[in-house]
């Protein structure tokens, strides 16, 4: 059976837990060559190593422009070309309207919507020499439905998901797709202080509250379980695939159903 990614050079952000160490792994095992960036060294690396040649890491922290384009400008220079860029990088909040303050603001909207933002800039001007790309957005459930996430968080992701939309109407005639997966209940270290305060925790404390999360989480879903990052993983890995080639301006909702128990009025 052939390899659904073979010779594709991708680029993951948020690459070294949750979400994005999912997809670099199932990336690599449908033959893309993966380039892991995120802020941790240690874990970027030991990933890197451990998924074999076809991953690299690069340090990035996605609230710079410069470290955005650095990656692209890498990708090219290591592999000569960009096929997917995977903007996952993010973080949770809890902020409401009457606590949420001015340095809030700039920071959740820079790392959430910002860094979508100007990862689609620098990987269209490469793609578009290429003629060919695949452009995949890190969206939530929150974006469609309320109570689902902090507020900033939420009207940050409904920004992501409205932008993948236009990306992909003013892309798609350059043969870039560009879609938007949003993820429900999906037990990963956002739900306890995200991948910093992970890295605080023993392998052992981070695996009982990983367990006892999927517990809980299994109840919020019509589906009897929690989401898990290879669900995510997966989804990304359709849309990055030939077998998505005639998708875009899409956003992917993968929440078991959980959207479909809610309505506007109950949150």
């Amino acid at each position: 059976m052939s390899q659904r990614l073979q010779n594709k050079v991708a680029i993951i952000t948020g690459g070294t837990s949750g979400i994005g160490e999912a997809t670099a792994r199932r990336f690599v095992e449908e033959g893309a060559t993966v380039i892991i960036a995120g802020r941790s060294v240690d874990k970027g690396e030991k990933l890197a190593a451990d998924l074999g040649p076809n991953a690299v890491f690069q340090k990035a922290d996605v609230m710079n422009e410069a470290d955005i384009a650095a990656l692209v400008d890498g990708a090219v220079k290591q592999f000569g070309r960009l096929d997917c860029l995977f903007n996952n990088a993010g973080a949770g909040d809890r902020t409401t309207l009457d606590s949420v303050t001015e340095d809030e603001f700039g920071h959740i909207m820079r790392l959430l919507t910002g860094s979508v933002v100007f990862g689609i800039k620098h990987a269209a001007r490469v793609m578009r020499e290429q003629g060919s790309g695949c452009i995949i957005n890190n969206s939530s459930i929150a974006a469609h439905r309320l109570g689902q996430g902090g507020y900033l968080y939420s009207g940050a992701k409904a920004a992501v998901s409205h932008l993948t939309r236009l990306a992909g109407v003013e892309l798609g005639v350059d043969g870039i797709r560009v879609n938007a997966i949003s993820p429900g209940a999906v037990a990963t270290p956002i739900f306890w202080g995200g991948s910093e305060r992970a890295n605080t925790l023993s392998e052992e404390e981070n695996q009982a509250k990983l367990e006892k999360l999927e517990k809980n989480l299994a109840k919020a879903t019509p589906l009897p379980r929690a989401g898990l990052a290879l669900d995510i993983a997966n989804a990304a890995v359709f849309l990055a695939s030939d077998e998505g080639s005639f998708i875009n301006s899409h956003d992917l909702v993968v929440d078991g159903g959980r959207i479909s128990m809610f309505n506007e009025k109950s949150g």
